[in-house]
């Protein structure tokens, strides 16, 4: 399987959105898009339909954060609860150990990392503010 393409829902009427352009950057995010599809306590779903704006460490100007996922669905207990997903490996929710030597590798990371902690503390803020959830979903989470 590549790990980018497109998406054929086999529940097309779940989708929240165009179900003819749902798009996979991983095949992680590909795993995620079939367990939401085929899941029947996923009542709906989406995949980087929703907009959080966040400000930027690195630039201090305001970005769009478009989550992997957002997801509907019933509890077993019957209760409705909504999600809001990202899909990473673990190393990129951690902060990268500090190192003797500054190579463009250590600060591309961390970076990276100081642009998902506040990409991800936006999503937190919105999700409370709208009675959702976020989580960071990785390797661990999906069983790889």
């Amino acid at each position: 399987m590549s790990y980018k393409g497109r998406f054929n829902p086999k529940n097309p009427k779940k989708y929240n959105g165009d179900s003819n352009n749902i798009i996979y950057r991983s095949s992680w995010e590909f795993r995620v898009m079939k367990y939401l599809d085929e899941n029947p306590n996923i009542i709906w779903w989406s995949s980087e339909e929703l907009i959080i704006p966040y400000k930027s460490p690195v630039d201090q100007r305001i970005h769009r954060y478009f989550p992997d996922f957002v997801a509907k669905t019933r509890t077993r207990d019957g209760k409705v609860v909504t999600y809001v997903l990202e899909v990473k490996p673990l190393k990129q929710t951690q902060k990268p150990t500090v190192r003797k030597r500054k190579t463009q590798t250590y600060i591309n990371e961390m970076v990276t990392y100081a642009i998902n902690q506040e990409k991800w503390r936006a999503a937190d803020i919105f999700c409370k503010e709208h009675g959702w959830q976020f989580k960071v979903l990785t390797e661990k989470d999906l069983g790889l």
